[in-house]
């Protein structure tokens, strides 16, 4: 109880921070960045280097009112056919613009639901991406799937394009949770769907359980886990729900008065980390889980563990290509997005060129304050060797960032000659220690709680 109380006066249970998938964060993009920036992006890249890529289907059988994710609703497969087409064409537009013999180390499909697209527009889909980009060696191709939208001939497709992982998305196996955040999904659909990717050999099972939900209990959540751990994921992503109701309107139809107070969202949290590592799973990051031996347990014990939209990765690749509608690009210059609206997303690609609307061109202290932010949501630390190597920081800028943060957050950080550490009791504040080290105007943007 005693902990608890440091942890509230210091803010947890108040503050609304970024999640620090990116620096800077998504609200702090301008329209000033265009299609041009995103085409001499990709042509600076290096001949024969690694990219990652996201695909974005935008598309839902049904709306999930938890989800904030950019989606539309059809019962027909008309408009994702014609969202295909102008993808495959984004794709081919890439292809002439790539410098030569690039190759992917992650591709991953995210959405909305990709699994709802037929055999064959998936394998239209993975055509057109390996025509212009082939698969390196070791490289993952991983894919967000709904257990109510997938079947055998679905998955076999998947599995005749080379998927090696999936990303099963559960949020909790509660039915009136469920009920409440309008996803129906009995734990026996999801065991099924998991059988049968194993079946066809897929080894790497990532699951997604949300905590913070409405109607949540202790008890229910670690029903839920223990329902979850039945099923043996290598991952595991204990997200914290974010009602933004004001962002996402299908949320206004989750009741918040349901809703956890932010004191009971760290017992949910809480109660699930600890069965997560009574049951032998690593702990990744701030909000990540892994068996011993998985690819992100290896980068966090190398110290190569990394941070990017779609969470935490092992992967090193030159550049993380997004593509869709409202897809996220990172190059080693800057971020591009396009268009969010899949209306104006196609409207640019028949235009024949590439759809970014936004985006944020790296400056200043921007790679440095980036680096260091990556490295608390990964590590609990900053290397101060690998900082002053890396990007010549001011003298005494460190020194100076440091004793800001340490005299904010006290007793809950280590400082040394080494660098920074957060503390174990500290953890739960990473985000909010991270925030310290932003350079931007927080009050632009409505970001979810701390905790």
């Amino acid at each position: 109880m005693e902990h608890q109380e440091q942890l509230a006066k210091l803010g947890l249970f108040d503050a609304r921070v970024p999640r620090y998938t990116s620096y800077p964060t998504a609200p702090h993009f301008s329209d000033a960045v265009q299609d041009s920036y995103f085409q001499q992006w990709v042509t600076a890249l290096p001949d024969g280097g690694k990219v990652s890529l996201y695909l974005h289907i935008p598309f839902c059988r049904n709306l999930c009112w938890f989800c904030a994710c950019r989606t539309q609703g059809t019962q027909t497969d008309s408009p994702v056919r014609g969202y295909l087409t102008h993808l495959k064409q984004e794709i081919a537009l890439l292809g002439q613009n790539l410098p030569k013999g690039i190759t992917l180390s992650r591709m991953h499909w995210g959405g909305g639901t990709p699994t709802l697209m037929a055999p064959d527009m998936i394998e239209e889909l993975a055509d057109a991406v390996f025509e212009i980009l082939p698969l390196s060696k070791g490289a993952e191709f991983s894919v967000e799937i709904d257990p109510n939208q997938i079947d055998e001939a679905r998955l076999d497709a998947l599995m005749r394009k080379g998927m090696t992982r999936a990303s099963v998305g559960i949020q909790d196996f509660h039915t009136d949770i469920q009920k409440t955040i309008g996803r129906i999904q009995s734990f026996e659909i999801t065991r099924d769907v998991i059988d049968m990717l194993r079946d066809r050999g897929i080894r790497s099972v990532n699951a997604d359980i949300l905590f913070g939900l409405p109607h949540q209990s202790k008890e229910r959540i670690a029903e839920s886990v223990q329902k979850l751990l039945s099923l043996s994921p290598d991952r595991v992503a204990l997200y914290g729900y974010a009602h933004v109701p004001w962002m996402a309107k299908r949320q206004q139809l989750i009741p918040t008065d349901a809703l956890p107070t932010p004191v009971q969202r760290l017992q949910l949290f809480e109660t699930a980390r600890r069965l997560f590592l009574w049951d032998g799973y690593r702990e990744i990051g701030i909000d990540h889980f892994a068996k011993p031996g998985d690819g992100l347990d290896i980068a966090q014990r190398t110290g190569r563990l990394r941070r990017n939209f779609q969470g935490y990765t092992d992967d090193t690749a030159e550049a993380l290509i997004g593509l869709g509608a409202s897809a996220i690009s990172k190059f080693p210059q800057g971020f591009a997005q396009n268009a969010p609206a899949t209306a104006d997303y196609v409207k640019r690609v028949k235009e024949r060129r590439f759809a970014t609307s936004r985006g944020h061109v790296f400056a200043g202290e921007d790679l440095m304050r980036s680096r260091m932010i990556e490295a608390l949501m990964c590590d609990f630390q900053i290397d101060r060797a690998e900082i002053l190597r890396d990007f010549n920081p001011k003298p005494g800028q460190l020194d100076a960032l440091f004793a800001e943060v340490s005299a904010a957050f006290p007793d809950m950080l280590e400082i040394s000659p080494a660098g920074l550490q957060i503390k174990k009791k500290g953890q739960a504040l990473t985000r909010m220690i991270a925030r310290t080290f932003d350079a931007y105007n927080l009050s632009k943007a409505g970001h979810s709680p701390a905790m």
